[in-house]
């Protein structure tokens, strides 16, 4: 290669490169967080549930302010808080924390903060693609794997997660770049270069601590090995040699887990982890089918009228299908060339051995992770990889795949593709259906999920509320400036309050809340694992006041929520 298509080359790499980190930045505050994304802001601050206002009221303008940084914490202690209120591995927390250190104060851009982290590592993963291709099958496969990479909606989705999904995807694309050079040296040299080993074993060792299902790409990893060792028996030279360094680079990174290995064996046991729904039948099956999509191309379905996710719908059908006819044709040309054979078995063997593991976890588990299409991201770097190199060839292919996946990015940083879990913004709006009368939002919780789930409310209900520009609303607000407030609601509050051991014991606790001292007070009460006949038609509180109902203003958007309109009898 010449000096200017050599210059070229890279030109187009870091041309990928800068493409996919705009669109990972791009709007990275405009989403609000949810569930997961609070548990993150929680364990990432230092902070554990302990630290938070449990089962007292106070004024709903404070919430932003118990996210703020807590210095001096070690990642020991952070491992402690996870290993004993969470349901995963320590690394990504700690290594939040150390990012947030370097970027205190957080000010109130916070949030923008806490999604850049794993924002930058889905822009290296960017990079590792590249590097994947490019010893697989070539320097512009690896430059075609980059550009679907840096446009694909889903890793562009995943990227502006505050969650630890992007973290191990670079890994398991660090992974699969030294699995790809151990591939190549089976057959070009005499040896193994125990460096490779050695480098592969640590990237494994270190997604263990990140993400539980990295176990599940590092068993692939080791079977597509195994394959190969056989599949290529006649090419493959030394392969004693070769089961030594698989042995001892397994055992390493078996060994290193061992701190870990009790605290995983709890976190099995625990209710958190049973939240995922039992298969049916072949729903699985599309499902699956439907995350590969995405990967790719991403329209406007969700909470759309009927004719835009109609047209939207059959426009991605139509895409899925000229897909599967290009990658099923071109696949099938890598398969039988010499030079890209081993490659493609390479990839393909991982990505088979993936989903086998997937479908044992469905089938047999009975925990449907399909349904759940941010977890395909243990594989989506091979079927991005296979993806590039059957299309290398097509230019025109190429550029549709780009724009595509452009036009899809745009939709997912507008928040119209892949809304957040619990739609907090929706619940937010819902909720300020009279900015001028004062609020309350009372989140019952049994475990600590639920807890997150009522703060992310309570970030979207008060982000809204902040901006009304009604003075009544304002000089509400002015009355009572106090962290926690014990004697009377003044203004727009929260209370996160306990419901075991029963639902009684949070009724009663729900009766002696103080009473809000203007005549007219709205009050949200959210009860997962309410049914709508659980939900009283009249509560009362301390000081004369009488909740009722009202039945128009009922809610369900994965747990229900409803509102209650008290009257102060005493103020009237």
């Amino acid at each position: 290669m010449t000096n200017r298509r050599l210059t070229l080359h890279y030109l187009g790499l870091a041309g990928a490169i800068a493409l996919g980190a705009i669109l990972r930045f791009w709007h990275l505050d405009l989403k609000p967080l949810w569930m997961d994304e609070v548990i993150t802001a929680i364990f990432s601050l230092g902070k554990n549930y302990h630290d938070l206002p449990l089962n007292v009221v106070f004024p709903l303008e404070h919430v932003p302010e118990i996210f703020t940084f807590q210095p001096g914490v070690s990642c020991n202690q952070i491992a402690k808080n996870v290993a004993t209120q969470s349901t995963h591995p320590p690394l990504f927390f700690c290594g939040m924390y150390s990012w947030l250190r370097l970027m205190t104060p957080l000010g109130s851009e916070w949030v923008t903060k806490l999604r850049s982290l794993p924002a930058l590592f889905g822009v290296g993963a960017i990079a590792a693609i590249y590097g994947v291709n490019r010893i697989a099958f070539s320097r512009a496969s690896g430059i075609i794997a980059a550009l679907l990479m840096a446009v694909s909606p889903f890793a562009v989705y995943l990227s502006q997660e505050a969650r630890h999904y992007t973290m191990p995807m670079f890994l398991i694309t660090l992974g699969l770049l030294g699995l790809m050079q151990i591939q190549r040296d089976m057959v070009e040299r005499t040896q193994p270069r125990f460096g490779v080993w050695i480098l592969w074993a640590i990237i494994n060792s270190i997604g263990l601590y990140i993400h539980y299902f990295f176990a599940l790409a590092f068993i692939a990893e080791i079977a597509t090995i195994i394959v190969l060792m056989y599949w290529g028996k006649a090419k493959i030279r030394k392969q004693r040699q070769i089961w030594l360094a698989l042995t001892i680079s397994t055992s390493s990174v078996l060994i290193s887990f061992i701190p870990w290995l009790l605290v995983i064996l709890s976190h099995f046991q625990r209710s958190e982890t049973n939240w995922l729904p039992s298969p049916t039948h072949i729903a699985p099956l599309y499902q699956t089918l439907i995350s590969w999509v995405l990967m790719a191309i991403a329209l406007p379905v969700e909470n759309q009228p009927l004719l835009i996710v109609a047209i939207c719908g059959l426009l991605m059908l139509i895409f899925a299908v000229w897909v599967g006819r290009q990658i099923f044709k071109n696949l099938k040309i890598l398969w039988l060339q010499d030079t890209t054979h081993l490659a493609t078995l390479t990839l393909l063997s991982f990505t088979v051995f993936v989903l086998l593991q997937f479908f044992a976890i469905v089938y047999i588990l009975g925990k449907d992770i399909t349904v759940v299409p941010r977890y395909t991201f243990v594989y989506y770097p091979s079927v991005c990889a296979l993806l590039a190199a059957s299309i290398s060839k097509n230019h025109q292919s190429t550029l549709i795949f780009i724009l595509v996946g452009f036009i899809s990015c745009i939709f997912v940083v507008s928040n119209l593709v892949f809304q957040k879990p619990f739609q907090p913004e929706q619940v937010a709006q819902n909720m300020n259906l009279e900015p001028s009368v004062p609020l309350s939002l009372v989140v019952a919780y049994s475990n600590y999920q639920d807890v997150a789930l009522g703060f992310s409310f309570a970030l979207a209900l008060e982000q809204l509320r902040s901006q009304s520009p009604l003075e009544e609303l304002k000089i509400n607000k002015l009355i009572n400036k106090s962290r926690i407030i014990n004697s009377a609601i003044n203004s727009d509050n929260f209370a996160v309050l306990q419901k075991s051991p029963d639902l009684s014991a949070f009724w009663k606790q729900f009766s002696q809340l103080p009473a809000p001292v203007t005549s007219k007070h709205n009050l949200w009460i959210v009860g997962p694992g309410l049914r709508r006949r659980d939900y009283p038609q009249q509560l009362e509180l301390s000081g004369h006041t009488t909740c009722n109902i009202d039945p128009a203003q009922h809610y369900r958007i994965g747990v229900p929520y409803q509102l209650y309109r008290c009257r102060n009898i005493g103020l009237q």
